[in-house]
């Protein structure tokens, strides 16, 4: 079973079928398991030909969903988060001292590993399929997304590479980068931000193990999907997970802007995890969303 949390906008602000494990979303950062390198930002990307997108090293066939400008290829491979001193970098140390600090394995080692220098060119499966995204959902438009060809486009979240990381085996990992949307420029909305995230995967010891009697609880069972949880996971288990995601997003919320934090969840609604949650804080007066969160769709684990 797993659990899954993502970072909005951070400038403005957790097999086999019915496997023993649920999975959580989450956070990101750089790390001992760091699984690729910072693309350097020298001639990292060119402007498109008649034909091709040369970008990162790549040619990309162009075609009729080609929509990429030259202006947004000359973002790409900036890496901003990954400059020394730059805000985005200092908020990911302050997440990933907060994480290296407070979620230990058994050796005493980091939890989580942090993938930081992942490829923000992406499959288009990547990006929607294996996320469960219906293929007439409204995200996958072309007024929305910036597409390199019908196959490849820049990611849209850094939840793109959710599925690649949990099949290499990972159970608790955080990821962080540039993510692009074609969105109208305001005060809290530009085509270029970053995301961090964050996914952890339970047992059925791991969820278990600190509760009295705990050894008769089970993680799976045979019911029926309502709001509050899918229909292969029993609520014990889905209660724990949804209190051990919020506890961890207060605390690390808290962590970064201070105690006497105040904190609302909003119910919502993503594809790719039920029951799912938005979180706001109240900032300077005001009520500002600052990350989404959900127990991941089963369907995605066991895959």
């Amino acid at each position: 079973m797993a659990m899954l949390w993502k970072f909005m906008r951070v400038a403005k602000y957790s097999k086999t079928a019915l496997s023993p494990k649920v999975k959580v979303r989450g956070i990101p950062t750089h790390s001992r398991h760091s699984s690729s390198k910072s693309v350097p930002s020298d001639s990292a990307a060119s402007a498109p030909c008649s034909n091709t997108v040369e970008l990162l090293g790549k040619s990309y066939p162009q075609d009729d969903y080609s929509n990429v400008t030259e202006k947004i290829l000359s973002k790409v491979g900036k890496n901003l988060h990954n400059r020394k001193h730059h805000p985005l970098w200092l908020i990911k140390e302050q997440v990933k001292e907060h994480f290296y600090k407070h979620y230990l394995g058994r050796r005493g080692t980091p939890l989580f590993s942090v993938y930081d220098g992942l490829s923000p060119v992406v499959t288009v499966q990547q990006n929607f399929d294996s996320l469960l995204i219906p293929q007439n959902h409204a995200s996958r438009r072309k007024e929305d997304n910036y597409y390199l060809n019908r196959e490849h486009m820049l990611r849209a979240h850094t939840s793109a590479h959710q599925w690649d990381l949990i099949h290499s085996g990972l159970d608790a990992f955080l990821a962080v980068g540039d993510v692009y949307r074609r969105d109208t420029i305001d005060n809290t909305h530009y085509p270029v931000f970053h995301q961090m995230e964050g996914v952890r995967l339970f047992s059925c010891h791991e969820l278990f193990s600190s509760i009295k009697d705990g050894e008769g609880l089970q993680l799976f069972e045979q019911g029926h999907r309502t709001a509050h949880k899918q229909e292969c996971h029993t609520m014990e288990a889905v209660r724990l997970v949804e209190f051990n995601l919020k506890q961890v997003l207060t605390k690390l919320m808290t962590h970064i802007f201070g105690d006497g934090l105040q904190v609302r969840w909003v119910d919502c609604y993503f594809p790719f995890t039920h029951p799912s949650f938005e979180m706001e804080i109240n900032f300077q007066g005001e009520w500002l969303e600052v990350l989404g969160c959900g127990v991941m769709e089963q369907q995605l684990v066991n895959s």
